[in-house]
């Protein structure tokens, strides 16, 4: 796989095209917002690993970010976040800092994501949350990106996604349990003309939120 510098290069160049996104596939992202709602403890003190440009952590109240983008940290920054340069895998923050930890999207663009969930659990304090987004890779959606990644695409190239299951195991696998699932993006992407509202559960929609208790 492509090294991690490679990555950060093309976010970096290419952070008007990403944040773009957003605008163009607005009831989508409205919709994972949504699905992240119900998981996004209120008031508490959390993190956003792979912050980006800050388009999750503003609209959930999440007050700090990290990510290796600068040019992206800068958009963030102007959205109030309390942004720091760097990976998930090496996490400068003390032990047990953080009441939750988000990774939306993120854990599947890191080299090591069990690195990265190792980092999250050390960070937490007994009892706080990790908060895990993704496309599952067994979904409509999740085959869509599999295959704009093996034609080469901008971002979707670098990705390695993975199942709901799996992710369950590698959390499991760091102390993880008390598990809560949440999903949404029924129906085909080009069909989404709404914001659709999340269901309990996994295996229906395409955007999976996995929230994970730190016993």
């Amino acid at each position: 796989m492509e090294n991690s510098l490679e990555i950060q290069e093309v976010f970096n160049k290419n952070v008007k095209n990403y944040d773009e996104w957003y605008e163009k596939n607005k009831y989508i992202y409205l919709s994972e917002v949504e699905a992240l709602k119900k998981a996004i403890p209120h008031g508490k003190k959390g993190l956003e690993i792979g912050v980006g440009t800050g388009r999750f952590a503003a609209v959930l109240g999440i007050e700090y970010g990290i990510d290796p983008s600068e040019e992206m940290l800068k958009i963030a920054k102007k959205r109030g976040i309390k942004t720091f340069l760097g990976y998930g895998e090496k996490l400068p923050f003390n032990d047990e800092e953080f009441d939750f930890v988000a990774i939306v999207i993120t854990i599947c663009f890191v080299k090591n994501p069990e690195n990265v969930i190792k980092e999250a659990e050390r960070v937490l304090k007994i009892g706080g949350r990790l908060i895990v987004g993704i496309i599952d890779k067994n979904s409509p959606l999740g085959q869509f990106y599999f295959e704009k990644k093996k034609q080469g695409h901008l971002f979707y190239k670098y990705a390695n996604f993975y199942s709901v299951d799996e992710i369950v195991k590698m959390l499991e696998k760091y102390g993880f349990g008390n598990f809560k699932f949440y999903q949404t993006i029924f129906k085909p992407i080009e069909e989404i003309k709404e914001v659709e509202m999340p269901k309990e559960g996994y295996g229906e929609g395409s955007f999976v939120v996995i929230s994970a208790e730190k016993l």
